[in-house]
């Protein structure tokens, strides 16, 4: 039998027999997976639900999967166990970390954010915004996960959907007709608006209340450009390495503040840094194109000159110790010095300025190719979106309802899971390098 997590990278799922040869390790996953529900209907429901989004077939909204179910493909009754039925999906997600954990042996949470596009503006929470998923402004909904990840395996194990402000009757830029829709979509009313960054955190203050203790976070520049969300995760106790943009301001390391003269009039000034600060890709361009050094994070998927016959991921990185700059930095510093980061960039050969940045409060001590491994590992998150929308449904959830979204990308995320556990099972080494 083929991988089934190989498989799907390649086709919409898998085929009945293959199915069938795992279907004991499937009802075994799924008991365990829904044990916390409070009815026998619920449990087979739920089994029942995996095994559709498992199955070979191009969308795995309910009316084909019921159709590809046979016997078990009651189309109204996984309706109801998806979008109505009230069970918690949170403790299912719980379950799902535990479980994956000692799989894993994850070294950090990565954190992102995905649209799902509707054609429609019924759906809880839609609206006109930006999502990557398109590369432009469009109508869809955006979801938040968190993820366990580590060299060999990764698993979602928490997700939030997205609130825009137009949705929120709380809110200056809330819009009539949606929150209208509240009721509709199941919306909780004490649901309002919140940036997808405290989203970020409050997924990670859950996962760590389930006792998942993962001290190091990865994200995008869509989180780490915001000084809130590192300054949350510092105050947390936690190590980052996230992305940021170009125009990110910092001091060099060795700048200093300084005190002026005192006039003998008005407030006495306070100690300030006498130069202005600057871009992170101007420090970059001053270290200079001599100061990267080369670094091979790991080896990819398609053939090439890697030691296993892969191809190897290869870049140039330079990486300074600066001091981030911004009104929120220095308010949350004690001291009128900056605290002292890392600054990664990498800067290929065949490029004048370097691509890409990230900041990070690792050790000093920590060597360039550890920085560079971490920030790299982010590409474990968009596989499990990949995998999990083009094999497993992520985005093909019709209805319309909160808690039904919720439900849906929890379920995802656990067929994912018992793909992945599959997948590692067949493979000693992966399994050993997780």
């Amino acid at each position: 039998m083929a991988c089934l997590l190989d498989r799907s990278c390649r086709w919409p799922g898998v085929l009945s027999e293959e199915l069938a040869a795992v279907r004991c390790d499937l009802e075994d996953f799924a008991a365990e997976m829904f044990e916390p529900f409070a009815r026998a209907d619920q449990r087979r429901w739920g089994g029942v639900y995996l095994r559709g989004l498992l199955l070979d077939g191009g969308r795995k909204s309910v009316e084909p999967m019921a159709a590809r179910l046979g016997e078990d493909g009651n189309r109204q009754a996984l309706a109801h166990f998806v979008t109505s039925s009230p069970w918690d999906a949170a403790h299912v997600r719980a379950r799902l970390a535990w479980r994956m954990q000692p799989v894993i042996k994850p070294t950090a949470l990565v954190i992102d954010d995905t649209g799902f596009l509707k054609d429609g503006d019924a759906s809880a929470c839609v609206t006109r915004q930006y999502t990557g998923t398109a590369g432009k402004v469009t109508n869809c909904q955006a979801g938040v996960s968190l993820h366990l990840a580590s060299n060999g395996a990764s698993a979602a194990v928490n997700w939030r959907l997205f609130l825009p402000g137009s949705w929120d009757p709380a809110s200056p830029k809330a819009d009539p007709v949606k929150v209208a829709r509240r009721d509709k979509c199941a919306i909780p009313a004490q649901v309002g608006h919140v940036e997808k960054w405290q989203l970020a955190l409050d997924m990670i203050d859950e996962t760590r209340s389930w006792g998942i203790e993962v001290p190091q976070v990865i994200a995008d520049g869509g989180y780490g450009d915001t000084a809130a969300f590192r300054l949350g995760l510092e105050t947390r106790g936690l190590d980052y390495v996230v992305g940021i943009s170009t125009t990110t301001t910092a001091q060099p390391e060795d700048a200093r503040p300084s005190t002026p003269t005192y006039p003998g009039r008005g407030r006495r000034p306070v100690p300030a840094y006498p130069e202005s600060a600057q871009r992170v890709k101007d420090l970059v361009i001053a270290a200079g194109k001599s100061s990267a050094r080369p670094v091979q994070w790991r080896e990819g998927s398609r053939p090439g000159s890697g030691r296993s016959g892969f191809k190897r991921m290869y870049s140039r990185f330079v990486a300074l110790r600066i001091r981030p700059a911004g009104r929120e930095i220095r308010k949350a510093t004690a001291t009128a010095e900056l605290p002292v980061r890392w600054l990664l960039a990498e800067w290929p050969a065949d490029q004048d300025e370097p691509v890409q940045f990230w900041l990070s409060n690792l050790p000093e001590t920590t060597p360039l190719p550890v920085l560079v491994r971490t920030a790299k590992l982010r590409w474990r998150i968009e596989s499990d979106y990949r995998e999990m929308k083009q094999a497993l449904g992520l985005a093909h959830f019709e209805g319309r309802t909160w808690p039904g979204w919720h439900h849906h990308v929890t379920l995802v995320s656990v067929a994912h899971a018992f793909c992945t556990l599959q997948r590692l099972s067949r493979s000693p080494k992966e399994t050993a390098s997780a």
